[in-house]
């Protein structure tokens, strides 16, 4: 028998096949197509499971169970998506309602960056830990908690909303309605920005030169090159980034006293140029006793995490329901 791994993104739907012991069977990844609107999304999901069974061989009768990692707010009971903010028109939609009409197997759904933290609580950089958060850095800043061995849920299902954390009373506007918050500064999309408002102000980057003054191409990549080059401009803004994130998982350690903080995404590619900064504001800020008994380290399983991670959650839920 086997499980399906859906990890359902803005741009790509990533998708796994895995054995009853998270062994790799089949491995994917195909366009979200995410413009087309929620139907068209759904069905992509649905030829994302036929690439996969048409790769493995296997028919839908050797499937046990299926999980999908979804963006945004959700109920895991009902399998309802209740909103996600980058996907258009996507509001209430019936996901796991969707698949069921489709498959002999049940489905079922969590929050995209939980299904991640499962993936490296089992499989990766946080096997063994009971206290752990794991934050993901990319377009946004998602996180997911462990506490005492078990995943926090919430009220709502929203909790570990740490990039929704306010670090600036008047500060950038935010989709959540606030502004100010930290995903606004420290995910990739907010050192980017970062960037350009420095360079608005008239300073210098040897990026202006690569990118022929087309800011739009600006991306993290490119100032973790930069960095890696020696501009001072990029220098200062992975510092600044950093230091900013530092303060806010100086925060995260005092109210939460984890023993390990997993940061993942595309943005863990800058690895120690931005974990640098990040530590030191922490040992600076943190609670010496809970601070130091935490590490700050890079994920291990990267595009992995999502697909490995939602088979898990699923064979737990279909689990717990026999």
């Amino acid at each position: 028998m086997y499980i399906i791994g859906i990890d359902l993104g803005g741009t790509n739907i990533k998708a796994g096949l895995y054995t009853e012991a998270y062994s790799p069977v089949a491995e994917l990844s195909i366009p979200t197509e995410a413009a087309e609107g929620p139907e068209h999304v759904l069905a992509r999901i649905r030829q994302a499971v036929g690439l996969l069974l048409e790769q493995s061989g296997a028919g839908v009768q050797e499937i046990r169970c299926m999980g999908l990692g979804i963006p945004g707010l959700l109920d895991p009971d009902t399998g309802m998506s209740h909103f996600s903010p980058n996907f258009p028109g996507w509001e209430e939609v019936q996901v796991v309602h969707e698949m069921n009409r489709h498959y002999p197997f049940p489905a079922y759904i969590d929050n995209d960056v939980r299904v991640n933290l499962y993936g490296e609580w089992q499989f990766g950089a946080g096997r063994g830990a009971d206290n752990l958060v794991l934050l993901t850095l990319g377009t946004g800043l998602g996180s997911g908690i462990i506490h005492n061995g078990k995943v926090l849920y919430g009220t709502t299902f929203s909790a570990g909303e740490i990039g929704h954390m306010n670090m600036y009373h008047s500060g950038r506007p935010c989709r959540c309605g606030s502004s100010g918050c930290l995903g606004r500064y420290v995910s990739a999309v907010g050192m980017t920005v970062t960037f350009k408002e420095k360079l608005a102000a008239g300073r210098e980057s040897i990026i202006k030169e690569w990118t022929r003054g087309d800011e739009q191409a600006i991306t993290a990549k490119l100032i973790s090159e930069a960095y890696d080059a020696g501009d001072a401009l990029a220098v200062e803004v992975m510092e600044e980034t950093g230091t900013l994130l530092g303060f806010g998982l100086a925060n995260v350690i005092n109210l939460l006293n984890p023993q390990l903080i997993v940061i993942g995404g595309g943005m863990a590619a800058a690895g120690e140029r931005l974990l640098r900064s990040v530590r030191e504001t922490v040992n600076g800020h943190a609670l010496k006793l809970s601070g130091g008994a935490c590490r700050i380290v890079q994920a291990e399983l990267g595009g992995r995490a999502g697909t490995v991670g939602a088979a898990y959650y699923a064979s737990m839920r279909l689990g717990a329901e026999s």
